[in-house]
């Protein structure tokens, strides 16, 4: 098994880390993170209620839903190397679990910050969401535990696929938790997208953020993908072909600036 999926790895292996399409992205992520800044603090007015502490939305809730989207990537692709044995979609697993870490973990950090001046405390055990989104985090950085470990790449992923799709049994519990547990007290509200209550500039620029981080996680899932499978090329014996891959981008980066 270990040869046919290192003979994978060779017919489709990634020439460089970063390409044309790449930088472009990266430009226009860039450009949208400023503009997301500027409509943030500076175009969309601040809330009757919570005032100026609303602008956490424009971060909080793209960053929640792109962890969504980040995680059952890495689902689907657990899947279907459990069932198909498919590298290509074990790396995007791998991939995906890390960018939805940092995505899972900024919604936490947001939520807190925003849960300061709105509920009074940055921090409740009592809320169900916030609970459930805390044991989603750890379970992903259990996944990600795994895969730093020595051992058999193949046997890693298998047990890493195994923790990626409890965590996808998971987010359905903490996208419903508010509904599901409406009885107990919580501090968290239902969907700011299905409550009717943001209109205007205000749901403008959420939708915008939700575009721009879009373009920031697509951006960062190339780039983490395309090392990722290098590092599986090194760690199955073919560390001169991946250096003959960096020496052909670095001279192909070279003969670019030398035209220019």
């Amino acid at each position: 098994m270990t040869t046919s999926m290192t003979d994978n790895a060779r017919e489709v292996s990634p020439p460089a880390t970063g390409s044309r399409t790449t930088f472009w992205l990266g430009v226009v992520s860039l450009v949208g993170v400023v503009a997301l800044i500027l409509l943030s603090f500076f175009v969309a007015p601040e809330d009757d209620d919570q005032h100026d502490a609303v602008r956490m939305i424009f971060i909080h809730v793209p960053m929640a839903m792109l962890t969504y989207v980040a995680f059952s990537l890495t689902a689907i692709g657990s899947v279907l190397w459990l069932w198909k044995r498919s590298v290509w979609w074990d790396t995007v697993a791998h991939g995906a679990a890390e960018v939805g870490v940092m995505f899972c973990g900024l919604t936490l950090f947001t939520g807190s910050i925003w849960g300061r001046p709105t509920w009074g405390t940055y921090w409740d055990w009592g809320d169900v969401r916030l609970v459930t989104t805390m044991i989603l985090f750890l379970i992903m950085v259990g996944y990600l535990a795994v895969r730093s470990l020595d051992g058999d790449t193949a046997t890693l992923a298998t047990r890493a696929a195994v923790i990626g799709i409890i965590g996808a049994v998971n987010m359905p519990i903490v996208n419903r938790s508010v509904t599901w547990w409406a009885s107990r007290r919580t501090l968290h509200q239902k969907s700011s997208l299905t409550d009717g209550k943001l209109e205007g500039l205000t749901l403008f620029t959420m939708m915008f953020g939700l575009v721009v981080f879009s373009i920031v996680m697509v951006w960062m899932l190339i780039h983490r993908f395309r090392i990722s499978w290098l590092e599986r090329q090194v760690s199955e014996g073919d560390l001169s072909e991946a250096l003959i891959a960096r020496r052909a981008e670095a001279a192909v980066v070279s003969s670019e600036g030398g035209s220019k």
